[in-house]
């Protein structure tokens, strides 16, 4: 097993460049991904700090939320620090398209609805189509570049039927080869090691079966190996977890993690509040540089140089 981890380790480094530390030991480098951008304007906030202090190396906006427009403002002036992606949304608030079928009500529905859809193959193909370019459009309208990523909130970007219609949607923009796209997944005996929310990390692989096979057979890179899946539980170690994340990475290995500061718009919006804050705390503190120092972890893109979009 320790010879296992070594050679995951080793493999890691050499994708990056094969980085030696100076006792000799593989330099790993990961994207650390900050979730939910858009969501409230606390956590826009708090996205914004971990990235100035070079704490995170990427995050992922929802455009379908209202704090989204004058964050994405906020957000451009740190464009060559991180990777800035869309997080695809279909479970949480208001479309920005009409969907009769999809959002009845006016609001997407849970993800156990989307799931259930996905898995019959009975999701409304035009409307999420549709909602898929709206979102888009509106990261390009109010952040002036194309995506560096996509991703997707509750992992929808990676269920049957969405990913094939959002490969489609990437491809007629030409944004083959310009983008690169989240695998949930990570292989089952790096999730065992890593211990952490094993039920769900193993229930999204099984979801993503497929999916980075698919992508690359359409032109589009994804990462290598993924962690961060949480219980979102204020009384949980953060730090101890995020330890465990760092354990087995892949060759692309990404993170993903949820800071910020809680408001009043994200206690209406999310479950997921008061962690939020505990996980900025934590990247902002000395125990996060120490923990990577020792675990021979430097954070860095994924991305190649931003396409900018005349205005």
């Amino acid at each position: 097993m320790r010879k296992l981890a070594q050679d995951e380790a080793t493999q890691a480094a050499e994708a990056v460049g094969g980085t030696l530390t100076r006792a000799g030991r593989p330099l790993v480098a990961i994207s650390l991904c900050a979730d939910d951008f858009g969501i409230s304007a606390g956590v826009n906030r708090g996205v914004i700090e971990a990235i100035e202090a070079g704490r995170l190396s990427a995050t992922s906006a929802m455009t379908t939320r209202p704090s989204w427009p004058k964050g994405a403002a906020s957000l451009r002036r740190y464009a060559a620090r991180a990777d800035v992606g869309l997080h695809l949304n279909l479970t949480l608030g208001s479309p920005l398209s009409f969907m009769p079928k999809f959002a009845s009500s006016g609001h997407f529905p849970e993800i156990s609805r989307v799931l259930a859809g996905a898995r019959r193959g009975q999701l409304p193909e035009r409307e999420i189509r549709h909602e898929i370019a709206r979102q888009l459009d509106s990261f390009l309208d109010h952040f002036g570049a194309l995506p560096d990523f996509v991703d997707g909130h509750q992992h929808v970007q990676i269920l049957p039927q969405v990913r094939q219609w959002l490969f489609d949607e990437l491809d007629l923009r030409g944004l083959k080869g310009r983008v690169w796209l989240r695998n949930s997944a990570d292989r089952p005996t790096r999730i065992l090691r890593r211990g952490i929310e094993l039920k769900k990390a193993l229930g999204v692989a099984w979801l993503a079966a497929g999916f980075a096979r698919e992508a690359a057979a359409r032109g589009f890179a994804t990462n290598e190996g993924f962690a961060g899946f949480s219980k979102f539980d204020p009384c949980c170690d953060y730090a101890a977890d995020f330890a465990a994340y760092l354990r087995a990475p892949g060759r692309r290995h990404l993170i993903m993690c949820h800071p910020g500061y809680c408001d009043e718009e994200l206690v209406l919006a999310d479950p997921v509040t008061i962690t939020r804050e505990r996980e900025l705390n934590f990247l902002l503190s000395p125990a996060f540089t120490d923990m990577l120092e020792r675990a021979c972890v430097k954070l860095a893109r994924m991305a190649p140089p931003r396409i900018e979009i005349a205005a």
